[in-house]
């Protein structure tokens, strides 16, 4: 296989470089991974026959400990939202001075109906909608609630990509702590917007529906593309149009914009023959007001090859399909022209 040129290409928001590789000729063989189902499990989400919509599903409340460090470098948080005077099952296990807190958050999965075990591209719209319905309302319950700091929505699509079931689900986890990477965008997006004047997503938004080089699909509502330092291949990223940060205050026109962008750019997706991927909310923390600086958003990634050493060794991504290749395929393979968009 003949090597390729590293171009390092800066993410405008976090600052972060990948290494997209740009002269290597595109080999589909090599990004062909078909979406593994999980053998002989029993669907825990299907034993409820009478579930014949989206429903929530509580898989373990207090997930998450805080430990900290092996110094005791943790911080003691209060578990608000556990009953006033309920105790840990560890917690006379705990010692000060470890870092080690009583279990706080949760860990939730929003199921399909029952019997439901298709993809969120080919799933009824109506069924998407609701679900994504449940993780704003998930949010919005967590922040009264208090005690943690940010609901993270992901779907694990195949067994390579970490799926625990067959049935369509969205897992949530309200985590005691803001994750790195969404810190990392947090603080990139005030800093541009202190220099630059503008959200740097809405800058996107434009950018990339004036220039079309990257553009997957457009509505009203969202405009999908691949990001200019996409860390994966064919990454994907959905993005509203209005400016909001908080997907809990999403309006329903930006919900149901969001669920039909990501079933159609999805449907695209299948012209890799159905990989594994997976999907991710980006939106504001809990408890920070970041309405001016942040802008919620949906990331896609597939699974469609492994971390090689230099990644590992330096933290740096390597994306051996260029972004403008990327598109330039999923139109291509779904007989789509620039004027076209996926049905």
């Amino acid at each position: 296989m003949a090597g390729g040129i590293f171009e390092l290409r800066r993410d405008a928001i976090t600052g972060w470089w990948v290494a997209v590789v740009v002269d290597r000729a595109y080999e589909a063989g090599r990004f062909a991974r078909r979406a593994q189902p999980l053998v002989g499990s029993q669907c825990q989400n299907c034993t409820v026959p009478s579930m014949t919509a989206p429903w929530i599903r509580t898989l373990r409340p207090h997930a998450f400990r805080v430990a900290g460090d092996e110094r005791g470098g943790g911080r003691e948080v209060p578990d608000r939202g556990r009953a006033q005077g309920e105790r840990s099952s560890r917690e006379g296990d705990l010692q000060p001075g470890l870092g080690l807190v009583a279990d706080v958050g949760a860990w939730l999965t929003i199921a399909a109906p029952y019997g439901h075990h298709g993809t969120l591209a080919a799933e009824p719209p109506q069924v998407v909608i609701r679900m994504l319905e449940l993780a704003r309302r998930s949010i919005v319950d967590a922040r009264t609630r208090g005690g943690t700091e940010y609901v993270q929505v992901v779907e694990n699509h195949g067994r390579d990509a970490g799926a625990l079931t067959n049935h369509l689900c969205l897992d949530l986890y309200d985590l005691p702590q803001i994750p790195h990477r969404v810190g990392e965008e947090l603080g990139g997006s005030a800093r541009y917007v202190i220099r630059e004047g503008v959200c740097p997503y809405c800058r996107l938004v434009r950018e990339e529906t004036a220039s079309r080089e990257r553009l997957v699909f457009e509505d009203a509502a969202s405009v999908a593309f691949a990001p200019y330092a996409s860390r994966s291949p064919f990454e994907l990223w959905v993005v509203p149009r209005e400016h909001q940060a908080d997907f809990g205050l999403a309006s329903d026109t930006q919900l149901t914009s969001a669920a039909e962008t990501l079933q159609k750019v999805l449907r695209l997706l299948d012209a890799l023959d159905g990989p594994p991927y997976n999907l991710v909310l980006h939106t504001s923390p809990l408890h920070q007001r970041v309405d001016e600086t942040y802008h919620w958003h949906w990331e896609i990634h597939p699974r469609l090859r492994e971390i090689g050493g230099l990644e590992l060794g330096t933290g740096l991504p390597v994306n051996p399909v260029s972004p403008e290749q990327a598109v330039s395929e999923l139109r291509a393979r779904a007989g789509l022209d620039r004027a076209e968009w996926p049905e």
